[in-house]
């Protein structure tokens, strides 16, 4: 009976032992499964922050990279800046004297102007009221012209000043003298009606370029013998036919192309002498 209850209480304390044992199985089973969740979960985290750190490192990386760039445009920028002031300052420089060479030629062709008036004025005051029915004073572009009709130039026919152009002649002689600063240019013009090469008075003269070229030189040879006008001063010329003011088609229109212009322009060394005075070009 003893050696029962005995055996009773063995068996009882193991079955004790063998529940508590299966307890902490178990629970060591859960801690352990808790454990690997998490450290998994970690591994996650570690892994997702060590992405995140190459990224950041990365754009770090390409921030570097970028603002060496923007130092060696800003570099660069302030350089080409200094050079462009100086480009600057040579165009407003360059303005200056062009602006001042602009005030210049004003000035200059203001004189001109008014000196071509004065002449132009003193001109036709001089001439008579049936004078000017035949003579034509204009200012154009600088330079006047004094157109005078064949007939009261020329004896009829011919290339020889008549006797009545005398007069005329005289008082445009007395401009050129006055005004120093000029050159005279003698223009025959003729019209397109053929020359008569049978009659005597246009002996040897082949066509109206002839004519017109021996009406020119025969006004210039006036102005030296009998008012001695300086010949250095004088040039002839003659246009033909190939200058008409009107139609040749109408008796009104040859008769105004039949005619000698006295044109009378500043002297070319003047303009030479605005030339020079021109602005330098600053990078010769």
């Amino acid at each position: 009976m003893r050696k029962t209850i005995l055996f009773a209480m063995v068996a009882g304390t193991l079955l004790v032992t063998s529940c508590a044992s299966k307890k902490d199985l178990v629970n060591c089973q859960n801690e352990n499964r808790e454990l690997t969740n998490n450290y998994q979960n970690t591994k996650e985290k570690l892994a997702a922050a060590n992405a995140r750190v190459a990224s950041l490192e990365d754009q770090l990386a390409q921030q570097k990279k970028d603002n060496a760039a923007l130092q060696k445009n800003l570099s660069q920028s302030l350089s080409n800046a200094s050079s462009n002031n100086v480009n600057i300052s040579k165009l407003v420089d360059q303005i200056n004297e062009s602006n001042q060479y602009i005030r210049h030629l004003v000035e200059v062709k203001s004189k001109s102007d008014s000196l071509n008036m004065v002449l132009t004025n003193n001109l036709t005051r001089s001439l008579s009221k049936e004078e000017m029915k035949e003579v034509d004073v204009q200012v154009l572009k600088g330079v006047v012209y004094i157109s005078l009709a064949d007939n009261m130039l020329y004896k009829s026919g011919s290339y020889e000043i008549n006797d009545r152009a005398e007069e005329t002649l005289s008082k445009i002689a007395k401009i050129i003298t006055d005004y120093k600063d000029y050159d005279v240019l003698i223009e025959g013009n003729t019209d397109n009606v053929p020359v008569n090469t049978a009659a005597a008075s246009m002996k040897n003269i082949r066509n109206n370029w002839d004519l017109s070229a021996l009406r020119a030189s025969s006004v210039v040879q006036y102005l030296i013998d009998h008012f001695n006008v300086a010949p250095k001063r004088l040039t002839a010329g003659g246009r033909g036919e190939f200058n008409p003011l009107a139609s040749n088609d109408t008796a009104t229109g040859r008769q105004r192309n039949r005619r000698t212009q006295i044109i009378i322009t500043p002297k070319l060394d003047q303009f030479m002498d605005l030339i020079d005075k021109a602005p330098e070009d600053s990078n010769k």
